[in-house]
C-alpha cells in the first residue's frame, strides 16, 4: 500500500493499467517496476500530487486508489439548533453589512421557530453587542478580550469555532465582505462542514427544515439552490446590499453572554497598521449615487471625469471589471459579481457594454442611467435612461448643468 496525504494506491487491486498515468494533469502518478513483490504498480509523486482525483475516476473499474478526507465530526446534527451570525465591527463600529444580515436572521427565525443569535469577538465591544441587541436579536455570544485585537483573522476564526461547537447553532451566516469571505471559510474549515458564498437568498424549505442557500452560478446565467444536508452548523455569506438592512425594534430584551473561559490563541500574523484607502467620495458600498466607468472611457486618468461628475451628484466611484483588470481603478471599486453588489437610488454607467457579470452587481439600483456610444450596448437592455453618445462630451455637460 502508498499512502499519504489522503491518498493512497492499493497495490493488491493495481493492475498497471497506466489509466491512471494518463488522467494525471499534475505528472503525479507513474506505474513503476518492483513496487510490490517485484510487479509493476502505480506510485504517487506527493510532492506534485494536489489530490484533484482524476486518477481516482480512472481507476474507478479496480478500485485501486482512494482517497480519505475528514469528514463532520460534530455530532448528531439533530442536537444543532438556533441561528446564528457573524458581527462584523471596525474599530468599535457595527459594519454596515450586519443589519442586513440581521434582517435575513430574522426571516429565517420566523420560519424555524428558533432564536437569533449574534457572536462577536473582539476587544471592548460590549457597545458594539447592545447595538446589535437593539435590533431585536436575542442573544449575543461575547469574547471580548484586549488580545484579540481590531482584526487578527486567526483568532478570531479559532474563537468563532469554538463557540460553535459548544453552542452548536444550526445555521451560521455572515455577509459577504471581505472580512466575511476570509473569515467563514476558515471557520467551516474549522468545524468540517460546508459553506455557500455570496448567497442573494436565503430561506428555510419547509418539506426538510433545511437552509437554501441561494447565489448565482455559471456567470449569473442560472441561480443555484445549496442544501447543506448532513454537517451542521448550515453556513452562507450574503451579499451585502441585496437584503434591506433591519430596522431597531422598539424595545430590547435580548441578553448578552459573555464567553470568555476559552483561551486567546497566539496571533500566527501580526497587523501592523491599517491604511484606509482615501476617497473624496463616498464610500459605495453605502452611496445613494454611483457613477460607474468601463472600458469605454479608454484611459485610467480619464476616471478624474468620473470623480468628477460623482463628486457634483455627492455620489461613489465605481468600475467594471475589465477597468479594474487593465489596472486603471483599485478593485475596491469593482462592480459585479466578482465586486461589489450595490443597490443605489441612481447609477450611471458610462463606458460600460452591460455583461451579466456587471448586471448581477448593480441591475436592483432604483434608476439605472447608462451612457454609451453604441447603441445596441446591453447595459440599454437594463437602464430607465439611455443617452447614446461620446461620454467625454456627455458627462462634462452633465457636469456643468450641475454645477
Amino acid at each position: 500500500m502508498s499512502t499519504k496525504g489522503g491518498i493512497r494506491v492499493i497495490v493488491e487491486k493495481c493492475v498497471a493499467c497506466k489509466l491512471c498515468d494518463k488522467a494525471c494533469p499534475y505528472d503525479a502518478i507513474h506505474v513503476m517496476e518492483g513496487v510490490f513483490e517485484g510487479k509493476r504498480k502505480a506510485v504517487i509523486d506527493f510532492d506534485k500530487c494536489t489530490i484533484c482525483g482524476a486518477c481516482v475516476e480512472a481507476c474507478r473499474k479496480y478500485g485501486a486508489i482512494v482517497i480519505s478526507r475528514k469528514t463532520f465530526d460534530g455530532g448528531d446534527v439533530t442536537q444543532y439548533s438556533g441561528v446564528a451570525f457573524f458581527v462584523e465591527h471596525h474599530g468599535g463600529k457595527l459594519a454596515s453589512v450586519v443589519p442586513e444580515i440581521i434582517n435575513a436572521g430574522l426571516g429565517l427565525k420566523g420560519s424555524l421557530n428558533k432564536p437569533l443569535i449574534g457572536i462577536l469577538v473582539g476587544k471592548d465591544v460590549r457597545k458594539v453587542a447592545e447595538e446589535v441587541l437593539s435590533y431585536g436579536v436575542d442573544e449575543v455570544w461575547m469574547v471580548s478580550d484586549p488580545g484579540i485585537g481590531d482584526y487578527n483573522e486567526d483568532v478570531q476564526a479559532e474563537l468563532v469555532a469554538a463557540i460553535i461547537r459548544e453552542k452548536k447553532p444550526e445555521i451560521f451566516i455572515g455577509g459577504g465582505t471581505v472580512i466575511g469571505r476570509s473569515l467563514l471559510p476558515r471557520v467551516a474549515a474549522k468545524l468540517r462542514t460546508g459553506l455557500t458564498a455570496d448567497c442573494t437568498e436565503l430561506t428555510i424549505d419547509p418539506a426538510q427544515n433545511l437552509l437554501k442557500q441561494t447565489r448565482p452560478a455559471i456567470g449569473g446565467n442560472i441561480m443555484a439552490t445549496i442544501y447543506t444536508e448532513n454537517h451542521r452548523p448550515q453556513m452562507a455569506t450574503m451579499r451585502h446590499k441585496v437584503m434591506k438592512p433591519a430596522e431597531k425594534a422598539a424595545s430590547s430584551h435580548g441578553k448578552i453572554v459573555e464567553m470568555n473561559h476559552f483561551p486567546i490563541p497566539t496571533p500566527q500574523v501580526e497587523v501592523l497598521e491599517f491604511v484606509e484607502e482615501k476617497e473624496e467620495t463616498v464610500n459605495l458600498a453605502d452611496a445613494d449615487i454611483i457613477v460607474s466607468g468601463g472600458r469605454g472611457i479608454k484611459d485610467p486618468k480619464n476616471f478624474e471625469l468620473i470623480g468628477k461628475l460623482a463628486k457634483a451628484l455627492g455620489g461613489a466611484v465605481g468600475a467594471s471589471r475589465a477597468a479594474v483588470d487593465a489596472g486603471w481603478i483599485p478593485y475596491s471599486h469593482q462592480v459585479g459579481q466578482t465586486g461589489k453588489t450595490v443597490n443605489p437610488t441612481i447609477y450611471f454607467a458610462c463606458g460600460i457594454s452591460g455583461q451579466i457579470q456587471h448586471l448581477a452587481g448593480m441591475k436592483s439600483s432604483d434608476v439605472i442611467v447608462a451612457i454609451n456610444s453604441d447603441a445596441t450596448a446591453p447595459i440599454f437592455g437594463v437602464a430607465h435612461y439611455g443617452i447614446v453618445g461620446d461620454l467625454f462630451e456627455v458627462i462634462p455637460e452633465l457636469i456643468k448643468q450641475l454645477e
